[in-house]
């Protein structure tokens, strides 16, 4: 896939601040819970547009079996776009058959897009959907770890969408402690690693000055036993 890194990158940081695609509603005939496509929005919709990605789902001729929902993402910075398309199965030849065919393939479309994976609502919906804010302790860490590691705090907040390290959410604060952690440890490999090589060059020079010193009292006494 080429040409896609402009809508690559704003993904990258949608899919970093989406929430989760509740089950919320349920299946009469399966007696069994699942995500609408109000939830799967409602996880997805507010990262993809605070990202510059702009969202349609027109319905279109475009599979061998017929109509299909194409789910475009449209990146209006870079004007890139990525699609994809879910065939529509009508299970009864009327409106309601084929609303609720659209409704499926919308959602379905929309999950596999932006990369969600429905779970169940235990009780705890606010909070499930909405990561809890980073800690104190998180903030410290962090900001340490910037200074040790000479990092650019703008470059690693804007990988969030965020502009300031209290605005990043507990999640996306253990992941960016990862990356510090090793990046740090990098640093510390790399460093060891340099102060192996410059001892194995002082250990080069030191033993060339011997033997330097040595051949130069050699020349010496040679020359004092032709003097002689």
């Amino acid at each position: 896939m080429s040409g896609v890194k402009g809508i690559a990158t704003a993904l990258a940081k949608a899919q970093l601040q989406m929430g989760k695609a509740l089950k919320t509603s349920t299946n009469p005939h399966f007696k069994s819970k699942y995500a609408d496509l109000a939830s799967v929005m409602d996880a997805c919709m507010e990262a993809l547009n605070s990202n510059g990605i702009a969202v349609i789902q027109p319905v279109e001729t475009e599979t061998e079996n017929g109509l299909s929902v194409t789910t475009v993402f449209i990146h209006g910075e870079s004007g890139e776009s990525l699609h994809n398309y879910v065939p529509l199965v009508v299970s009864k030849n009327d409106m309601q058959g084929y609303g609720s065919a659209i409704t499926y393939a919308r959602r379905y479309g929309l999950m596999m897009m932006a990369g969600l994976a429905a779970e169940d609502d235990d009780g705890e919906a606010a909070v499930i959907a909405k990561p809890k804010p980073i800690s104190v302790d998180q903030i410290e860490q962090i900001g340490d770890l910037v200074k040790e590691t000479n990092t650019n705090p703008k470059k690693m907040l804007a990988v969030y969408g965020v502009s300031k390290i209290q605005e990043l959410n507990t999640d996306q604060a253990k992941k960016c402690l990862g990356l510090l952690k090793t990046k740090m440890q990098k640093q510390i490999a790399d460093q060891s690693r340099a102060e192996e090589a410059e001892e194995k060059i002082e250990t080069v020079y030191e033993a060339a000055q011997e033997n330097a010193v040595i051949e130069l009292k050699k020349q010496k006494g040679a020359d004092d036993g032709t003097t002689h």
